[in-house]
């Protein structure tokens, strides 16, 4: 999975704010397949290879408040066809709702966790197949067929998701996308790759149909989500070395915006106050 490495700069970890830990736990395993990798009565980090955490759970929170900015998605991105067919075969046994889609770049499932938080479940098809109209790259919103996808899908017990599964990307509610394309692309460094008027657009590095998805489905002009509110605490951004962030630092400071230590990282907002912890690979 070239699109998530150095030389490009990708999304790493979603950091989630949830309700009740032990309920989210529960399903965070059960269900998905993620298992913990270190927990303490309030925080809780999950891992599919038992060495790199993928999300990580902090309770307690409110409610969810409604049509805010923050989290749509986050998407795990499984290394085969066969994985996700084998997910479909275990999540279905458990009776939960699931939606689904053929973007023609990727096969996805969608769902949610007990919080509202949303999930996508994906592969990627190969990239030479991907179609590209110069720098734009061609995504639909087709049915998945199921039937076929199922062909993929070998029998063998499921045991959990695989442990080449990674975070591939990040879908978030903004309040515009004029200010936040301009944070995102000439301050984090990322190319806008599609656009669908001004609703929603795609943004990567390296080639990739999406690293991270920004959309105004709430509304323009849609509010910040209480502190407290049960959502998106951050997200990470991993660039290829220290010069690479440095230089991002810079340029997002040059814009206006906040920059902080956070730990290992620097922290910053997006216009839309979506919170992200900028590392170095």
């Amino acid at each position: 999975m070239t699109f998530h490495r150095a030389p490009q700069t990708y999304v790493r970890q979603a950091n989630l704010k949830v309700k009740d830990l032990l309920r989210s736990l529960a399903y965070y395993q059960e269900i998905i397949g993620l298992r913990v990798l270190e927990q303490t009565a309030t925080h809780a980090a999950l891992t599919a290879d038992g060495r790199t955490a993928l999300l990580t759970l902090e309770a307690p929170a409110q409610p969810k408040a409604g049509r805010t900015t923050g989290l749509y998605h986050f998407a795990l991105l499984l290394p085969t066809r066969r994985d996700l067919a084998r997910f479909i075969r275990h999540y279905a046994s458990t009776g939960l709702h699931l939606g689904s889609s053929d973007h023609t770049v990727s096969e996805a499932l969608y769902l949610s966790d007990p919080d509202g938080n949303g999930i996508e479940i994906y592969r990627d098809r190969d990239a030479a197949s991907w179609t590209w109209d110069e720098s734009q790259v061609a995504m639909a919103v087709d049915p998945l067929d199921f039937d076929d996808l199922m062909t993929a899908d070998d029998g063998a017990p499921w045991s959990g998701l695989p442990s080449g599964t990674i975070m591939g990307h990040i879908h978030l509610h903004v309040a515009e996308l004029g200010d936040t394309l301009t944070f995102y692309t000439q301050g984090l460094g990322f190319e806008v790759v599609a656009r669908y008027g001004n609703q929603a657009a795609f943004i990567s590095t390296g080639g990739y149909h999406h690293h991270i998805g920004l959309n105004t489905w709430n509304g323009v002009g849609a509010p910040q989500p209480p502190a407290s509110s049960v959502g998106l605490r951050s997200y990470e951004i991993v660039y290829p070395g220290e010069a690479a962030r440095t230089q991002a630092i810079e340029r997002v400071q040059a814009l206006g915006a906040v920059v902080e230590p956070d730990g290992e990282a620097f922290a910053t907002v997006d216009p839309s106050g979506n919170r992200i912890r900028l590392l170095a690979q």
